[in-house]
């Protein structure tokens, strides 16, 4: 592995973990295609690499700054894992029976379709500093 490999892999890893701290994406959006772009990896060959990435807790910092603030609802996060968890055996058995241009036109249309919905499609939300936004640990104490 070369010299300049290393550079371009620790940059996609700062900027997956900064936009991951920052907004809450990393893996699929930021890493996938840019192990393909920057490293020349196949569409599946870049699947394969950040689910890999994302196998170790390199969240585990950023959550726990989101949980200090109380805007981690963690029964979610275990139904949502253990559900993660399975979509991901079913999902990654599908991507593998795929063609790797049928794997990254999915993946395109995917990031394409999100983009839409959060530009034109989603309701507006108040910031946390207006008198009507409430924190996921507010609303969860008020339920209580």
């Amino acid at each position: 592995m070369s010299a300049q490999i290393i550079l371009i892999l620790l940059l996609i890893g700062l900027s997956a973990g900064m936009l991951s701290g920052l907004v809450g994406v990393g893996g699929g959006i930021i890493i996938v295609p840019a192990l393909v772009y920057f490293v020349g990896f196949s569409q599946k060959m870049a699947q394969g690499t950040s689910l890999g990435i994302l196998l170790l807790p390199v969240g585990l910092l950023a959550v726990s700054q989101f949980y200090k603030q109380g805007y981690v609802e963690v029964r979610y996060v275990m139904i949502v894992a253990v559900a993660f968890l399975a979509g991901g055996y079913f999902g990654s058995k599908l991507a593998l029976s795929v063609s790797q241009e049928t794997a990254k036109k999915i993946f395109a249309i995917l990031m394409l379709l999100i983009s839409i919905k959060m530009l034109f499609l989603d309701k507006h939300i108040p910031d946390e500093g207006s008198e009507h936004s409430v924190s996921p640990a507010e609303k969860s104490a008020a339920a209580k």
